[in-house]
């Protein structure tokens, strides 16, 4: 077997993104790489069972335990260094991360973000309220990024971008469940191959 790139997602929810991510591995959607850590920083993240399911190991940092921003970030650098970690994937990871994280790996840090960056981004653009953003601006059509992240929140270089359509009746519920399926879903996976391919490459 070829040598795959190790990937860490990061996590804070349900984990939709990365049973996202695990299908497309269980498919071959992503073939260079493989998820091979799970992190969180909330100890009751459904995302933790669904890493435990397919026996993939999990670690969870809280920052209120650690007691600074410092120490979480240095915890979570210490378990990406023992795993041998190529990428990191922030899949619904509800914690900023700061320069001195995010520029210690350059283009190894993965987010998407349920917008066409640059509408509808930065700081407080996150879940419901990009939705809620796009539907009371009245725009046609939203859809997702998946970007590389440094300093700036949804500030990093594009990778993937993909439109979804928004019809009269959305509402940001329906919305968010669109861009998921149509669009998150998707490029994720196919931007975590290509950076992975890159990296092996």
């Amino acid at each position: 077997m070829s040598k795959k790139a190790k990937i860490a997602v990061l996590v804070s929810g349900g984990g939709t993104n990365l049973q996202a991510l695990i299908d497309a591995q269980k498919s071959g959607v992503i073939s260079s790489g493989e998820i091979t850590l799970v992190i969180s920083n909330n100890a009751n993240a459904y995302a933790l069972e669904r890493a435990s399911k397919e026996n993939i190991k999990t670690a969870v940092f809280l920052k209120k335990e650690l007691g600074s921003q410092e120490a979480f970030e240095n915890a979570i650098k210490n378990a990406l260094t023992e795993n041998e970690i190529d990428i990191i994937v922030l899949a619904g990871f509800m914690s900023i991360l700061s320069e001195s994280f995010t520029s210690a790996y350059p283009k190894r840090i993965i987010n998407v973000h349920p917008s066409l960056i640059p509408s509808f981004c930065g700081k407080g653009f996150y879940g419901l309220r990009v939705h809620e953003a796009a539907l009371e601006k009245g725009v046609k059509v939203t859809g997702a990024t998946v970007h590389f992240v440094n300093e700036i929140p949804d500030g990093g270089e594009i990778i993937m971008q993909k439109a979804v359509d928004i019809l009269p009746e959305d509402t940001a519920e329906t919305l968010q469940k669109r861009v998921m399926e149509n669009a998150e879903w998707i490029i994720l996976p196919q931007s975590v191959e290509k950076v992975s391919k890159e990296i092996i490459g």
